[in-house]
């Protein structure tokens, strides 16, 4: 018996896994893989971006067609708070040049160690290996190395991860677990994802490179972010935030000098000497890197832009790519629990006594703090609700 149970062992259980602990209630957390918050962990190799440091109402807006019912959650733990919870969990800060928080450390195992000893000390009971695979009647199933186990929990509070990354634990099979129980699922698609590029030969020793100082659009984004060229196509956090616009399938542009204006660029152009050619005047003019210059004229070629109409494609080249690469490579995902299955508590009203937080709820945001942000403080939403409930039935 226990009067909470949390499955899922990233950012939003733990969180939710400890306001059921700090409200008084016995806690048992649940994770399938051998070990807690791998995602969490991987992402932290590269430098673990805790948050943005922006104004709320500036944060809110990276959520996009979320930000309404996602508002007082956030609002209840937003980029200043988190700072505040790192603080607390001995981790040191610095804000780079974009507002991104990172740990002085841009390690996510301290700040991960600290969290897991402060749980412990709340008495949050750890089961790694146990992987959920439903209910029995009100009881919930899991697959254990020792045997099946099962738990009748007086709140339940999932916290399962989206569908991407699936070596890490986020799977999404738990999605059919709760459409049997009359729950309707949003389908899941990529979020942050790369795109797929079959190249010609010529661009092989660019992969790797970095575009820089670049403008991506699509649609009615745009974005100002690095991407790079890789054997598969195109990756980065220039490209993330447009996978809305490019699950739509509308065309993705870029612009190879942001800072100059299209009249200074023609202006330019018709300066130059006769004897120069093109592929010089991209070089020693606009000083054009390698990879940019190769990328110009990949696409140019593909995309079938006249002689005429080149200078002008270089503030808006068309990318010609073969879409979004797989749901499993992608950073994260849209789709899952919508708000309409859930209370303002972010209960299953399928499901009473049931509770849903993180990246298995229905919103997507770009990189760059967002989705760690989300994913804390629908945990502390989910957890802080669930200990109300059990509050309530005692």
């Amino acid at each position: 018996m226990a009067q909470a149970v949390v499955i899922g062992g990233g950012p939003a259980g733990l969180m939710a896994a400890e306001e059921l602990a700090n409200a008084g209630h016995d806690v048992v957390l649940a994770e399938a893989k051998p070990s807690i918050a791998r995602k969490f962990l991987m992402a932290g190799k590269s430098g673990l971006n805790l948050t943005k440091d922006e104004t709320f109402e500036t944060l809110l807006e990276s959520y996009g067609e979320a930000a309404d019912w996602l508002r007082p959650v956030i609002a209840e733990f937003d980029a200043s708070d988190v700072q505040r919870w790192a603080r607390r969990l001995g981790q040191e800060l610095f804000t780079g040049s974009t507002g991104r928080v990172f740990p002085t450390s841009m390690k996510a195992s301290p700040l991960l160690r600290a969290w897991l000893a402060r749980l412990a000390e709340a008495g949050v009971q750890v089961q790694t290996r146990w992987r959920w695979v439903g209910w029995d009647g009100t009881a919930l199933i899991f697959d254990t190395p020792d045997s099946q186990q099962c738990i009748k929990a007086d709140a339940t509070v999932l916290a399962l991860g989206g569908a991407s990354w699936s070596r890490l634990g986020s799977d999404g099979a738990w999605a059919p677990l709760l459409q049997a129980k009359g729950v309707s699922l949003t389908p899941f698609a990529p979020a942050n994802s790369a795109i797929s590029v079959d190249w010609s030969p010529h661009m092989q020793p660019h992969f790797g490179a970095a575009l820089k100082s670049v403008r991506w659009m699509a649609g009615d984004l745009e974005s100002r972010g690095e991407a790079a060229l890789s054997a598969n196509g195109l990756e980065g956090g220039g490209l993330y935030s447009l996978t809305p616009a490019l699950r739509e399938v509308l065309p993705l542009f870029v612009d190879l000098v942001p800072d100059l204006d299209s009249d200074t660029l023609k202006s330019r152009f018709s300066s130059k000497k006769s004897k120069m050619t093109l592929s010089q005047w991209l070089k020693k003019s606009l000083h054009l890197s390698p990879q940019k210059v190769a990328l110009f004229y990949e696409m140019v070629k593909r995309s079938g832009v006249s002689q005429s109409q080149e200078v002008s494609a270089i503030k808006r080249l068309p990318i010609v790519h073969a879409g979004l690469r797989p749901m499993d490579e992608a950073i994260s995902t849209a789709g899952g629990v919508p708000r309409a299955a859930l209370d303002d508590g972010l209960m299953l009203t399928a499901i009473p006594g049931v509770y849903c937080a993180g990246e298995m709820l229905d919103w997507e945001a770009p990189t760059g703090g967002y989705l760690l942000t989300a994913c804390l403080a629908t945990g502390r939403w989910a957890g802080r609700a669930a200990a109300c409930w059990l509050d309530r039935a005692s």
